[in-house]
């Protein structure tokens, strides 16, 4: 059996290699701010956290992950700036009754700041257009998620979640008639605000073999939504991963150190698919230096991540560094409670 879960280990890093036979699909998606990472730890890993269990963070990687939640109450914030000034305020929150007899159900929110525009319009006059004021863009998300263990090895988890955003107004024309001027057309003010619901599911297969895990999850389902013409979908994304404590091959040192490994292959519907690549070394429960390698990932900065954490009576700090070539560096940081 053992020879087996290793041959199924090694396919699947074979299959997870970063040359692998990619479409270049682009454009086919909205409601991209979906597909930025939030979370400080997950982050720093490259975002290879599929198989990740045990905190409400795995609400915004894989719904599976909270259902043997370490504590009674887990609650995470999130906080970064992104690229072009853009604030994102996140966070998540766990709880398990009867000990996780009936499962643990959690709670994740998401919310963005684009900043302040000067809104435009074309006009006939010297200039071109007239001001129309300004206006702010948001999105928000929030979240519902249910974990359970059907098995000691098998858990499964989902979340359903209303994902909204708002790109302010336009003046627009109310019909637009053949061979009439457009600046003679009778026009209304258009709203450019749209809502929808939203699922995410996973599952997680504890192995058996050590600490080898299988994790699968797929977020973002939804139906196709539209501003004017052109429908769309949020960003759907397939993720097939594995992680193991590699120091458990080493029993003598695993009660203070932990060394983990893990591995997600990415399939986006509007981007190449890519590979994750992430470690964690945590010392005695108390910290944690982590790294991460992203490969052809189009919507975040490829290459390495790094991070840490520190921790101690129930009370956490991560962060994480994502660098860019051509924006700003990206620093997270995150703050959690147990109890």
């Amino acid at each position: 059996m053992t020879r087996y879960i290793l041959l199924t280990f090694l396919l699947v890093c074979a299959m997870a290699a970063p040359e692998l036979h990619s479409q270049e699909k682009l454009g086919q998606t909205g409601f991209q701010f979906l597909s930025v990472g939030v979370d400080a730890r997950a982050t720093a890993m490259g975002e290879a956290f599929t198989t990740l269990e045990r905190t409400s963070a795995a609400l915004f990687y894989n719904p599976a992950g909270i259902a043997r939640l370490n504590s009674t109450v887990d609650v995470r914030v999130n906080q970064h700036k992104w690229i072009a000034d853009i604030q994102y305020i996140s966070g998540t929150a766990a709880m398990k009754f009867f000990n996780g007899r009936y499962g643990v159900v959690g709670l994740s929110y998401l919310i963005l700041d684009y900043g302040e525009f000067l809104g435009t319009r074309v006009a006939d006059n010297e200039q071109g257009f007239i001001d129309t004021g300004t206006f702010k863009p948001t999105a928000t998300a929030i979240g519902l998620g249910y974990g359970i263990e059907l098995s000691e090895s098998f858990s499964i988890g989902g979340q359903v979640k209303y994902v909204h955003q708002s790109l302010g107004s336009s003046v627009v024309p109310i019909e637009f008639i053949p061979g009439v001027d457009p600046e003679d057309l009778e026009t209304t003010d258009q709203d450019y605000s749209m809502g929808v619901v939203a699922f995410d599911f996973g599952t997680r297969y504890d192995t058996g073999f050590r600490s080898l895990v299988f994790g699968m999850s797929i977020r973002n389902f939804s139906q196709e939504i539209k501003y004017e013409r052109e429908g769309f979908q949020l960003p759907l994304t397939f993720k097939f991963g594995v992680s193991m404590d590699v120091l458990d091959f080493f029993p003598e040192m695993s009660e203070v150190h932990k060394l983990i490994l893990s591995i997600d292959a990415s399939h986006p519907r509007a981007g190449p698919e890519y590979v994750s690549l992430g470690g964690e070394y945590i010392f005695m429960q108390m910290l944690a230096l982590r790294g991460g390698f992203v490969t052809n990932h189009v919507n975040d900065a490829a290459g390495f991540t790094f991070g840490f954490g520190v921790s101690q009576f129930g009370v956490g700090l991560d962060y994480s560094y994502n660098p860019f070539s051509v924006f700003n560096d990206i620093h997270r940081l995150s703050l959690h409670l147990t109890f």
